[in-house]
C-alpha cells in the first residue's frame, strides 16, 4: 500500500513534485469544469478535544444530519464519531481510545432506531481493532474485537455494512491464516463467521474498500493486492456467494491502461454491474514512473467484462482512494485524493457517455486538502464528504456540494 498516501508528513514532502507531474501530465486531456458550483464548508475540525483527520464517507439521517468518524483527535486522540445538524452544528458522539477500538477510518452504518455500527483500525480487546455499535445516548458497544494472532482478521479500513437482518458484514485489511485479510461476517449476538480468508495468491490480498450485498445475500468488493499480476498493487473484484465460495470476477493487471491497487470497495446498480475506481494505472505517462498511472473508474458487467469508463490525467484530478456513487440518471460521484488546479483533489461527476466535469477543486487551507472518501449524494442532489486535511485550521472539514 501506499503509505505516504495517506499519511501527511511524508505527503508533504512530495507535494511539490507530485503538483508539477501531475500538471504536465493534465496537459495531455482538456476537461470541462463546471463554473457555477454551490460548495461550502460545513465543519472544519479544530484537533483536540475536536475531531482530526476525517477519513470516512457519511450518512444522513431524514432530518438531515450527517453522521461520520475522524480518525485522530478527540479527548483521548483516538479519534471520534460526530453528529452535524443541518446548520452545521457539530455533537460529538463518543471519543474513542485503545481500549474500546481507536483509528476508524470508514463510515458508519444506521438503522431505523438511530444505531450506528462502524469499525476501528486499530484498539480494541487485542489491539487489531474492533466493530462496534453507538446507541442513540452515545453509549459504544464492541461488538467484536479482532485477533490477529488466533487467524482472526486485523486492520479494518473501512465500516460495515449491515442487512434486514442486523447482520454486519466487512472485511479487514490484515489478518487472517496468511495474514493477507478477511471478510467476515457478525451475526445480531456478536458471534464473528469468517467468510473467507485470502491467500494472497489468486484470491488476491488486502481488502481495503467495504462491501455491498445484492438481494441473493452475494458481497462484492475488491482487494488491493495480488490477483492478475501475481502480486504487487494489482488487486482484483471479488464476490462471495451466500454460502462462502469466493469467486474472483476480475483480475487487474496495470497494464495498457487498465487499472491497478483498488483501494476502495464497488457500487452495484440493479442491473448488476459494479462500479469502481483504482489509484493507479490507466494513464501510464501521468504520475508515480514506480507506479505509473493516475486512476481510473471503471465498470463490470455481469460476466465480469471490464470498461475503463475514464482515466484522470492531472488537473482532472488524479489517485482516486475512495469509490463512486451513481444517480438515477446513471451519473457517477467521486473524488481524487490528488491533482486539479491546487494538487489538492477534485469532486467529479461522470456521465453515462464518459464525460467528466470537475465539480470542485479543493485548494488547500481554508478549504479542503486531500479528499480520503468517497461522498454522499441525497435525494436532491446534494453531494456532501471530508477531505483527511484542510479547513481552517488544517485538521480537515465536511463539505457540501450543489451541483
Amino acid at each position: 500500500m501506499p503509505w505516504n498516501r495517506f499519511f501527511p508528513g511524508l505527503r508533504r514532502a512530495l507535494r511539490l513534485t507530485h503538483l508539477l507531474t501531475l500538471t504536465i501530465c493534465g496537459l495531455l486531456l482538456a476537461t470541462p469544469w463546471a463554473l457555477a458550483q454551490t460548495y461550502s464548508v460545513v465543519h472544519s475540525f479544530k484537533g483536540p478535544p475536536d475531531g482530526k483527520y476525517p477519513k470516512s464517507i457519511l450518512t444522513r439521517d431524514k432530518n438531515g444530519n450527517l453522521f461520520g468518524t475522524t480518525t485522530r483527535g478527540g479527548v483521548s486522540y483516538g479519534g471520534m464519531a460526530f453528529k452535524l445538524d443541518s446548520n452545521g452544528k457539530e455533537t460529538t458522539l463518543y471519543n474513542f481510545d485503545a481500549g474500546y477500538g481507536a483509528g476508524p477510518i470508514g463510515g458508519m452504518a444506521r438503522n431505523k432506531k438511530g444505531n450506528l455500527y462502524g469499525a476501528t483500525q486499530s484498539g480494541g480487546a487485542y489491539g487489531w481493532g474492533a466493530v462496534f455499535k453507538l446507541n442513540k445516548s452515545g453509549n459504544e458497544t464492541v461488538l467484536h474485537s479482532f485477533d490477529a494472532s488466533a487467524g482472526d482478521g486485523a486492520t479494518p479500513y473501512s465500516g460495515p455494512i449491515r442487512d434486514a437482518s442486523g447482520n454486519l458484514y466487512g472485511t479487514t485489511a490484515l489478518g487472517g491464516t496468511s495474514k493477507n485479510g478477511i471478510v467476515y461476517k457478525i451475526d445480531s449476538k456478536g458471534k464473528e463467521t469468517i467468510l473467507h480468508r485470502f491467500t494472497g495468491g489468486s484470491d488476491g490480498s488486502n481488502p481495503y474498500g467495504g462491501l455491498v450485498r445484492d438481494s441473493e445475500g452475494n458481497l462484492y468488493g475488491t482487494t488491493g493486492f495480488g490477483g492478475n499480476c501475481g502480486g504487487g498493487y494489482c488487486g482484483e473484484v471479488f464476490k462471495i456467494d451466500a454460502t462462502g465460495n469466493l469467486t474472483v470476477l476480475y483480475g487487474f493487471t496495470g497494464k495498457g491502461g487498465d487499472g491497478n491497487f483498488a483501494f476502495a470497495g464497488v457500487t452495484r446498480d440493479p442491473n448488476g454491474n459494479l462500479y469502481g475506481t483504482t489509484y493507479y494505472g490507466g494513464n501510464l505517462q501521468c504520475g508515480d514512473p514506480y507506479l505509473p498511472g493516475c486512476g481510473i473508474v471503471f465498470k463490470l458487467d455481469p460476466a465480469g467484462n471490464e470498461t475503463v469508463l475514464y482515466a484522470f490525467s492531472g488537473t482532472d484530478g488524479a489517485n482516486p482512494a475512495g469509490g463512486v456513487v451513481l444517480d438515477a440518471a446513471g451519473n457517477l460521484y467521486g473524488t481524487t485524493w490528488g491533482g486539479g488546479d491546487y494538487g489538492a483533489g477534485v469532486v467529479f461527476k461522470l456521465d453515462e457517455s464518459g464525460n467528466l466535469t470537475v465539480l470542485h477543486s479543493f485548494a488547500g487551507p481554508p478549504d479542503g486538502d486531500l479528499p480520503a472518501a468517497g461522498v454522499f449524494l441525497d435525494t436532491t442532489g446534494s453531494i456532501y464528504g471530508t477531505t483527511q486535511e484542510g479547513g481552517a485550521y488544517g485538521w480537515g472539514i465536511v463539505y457540501k456540494l450543489v451541483p
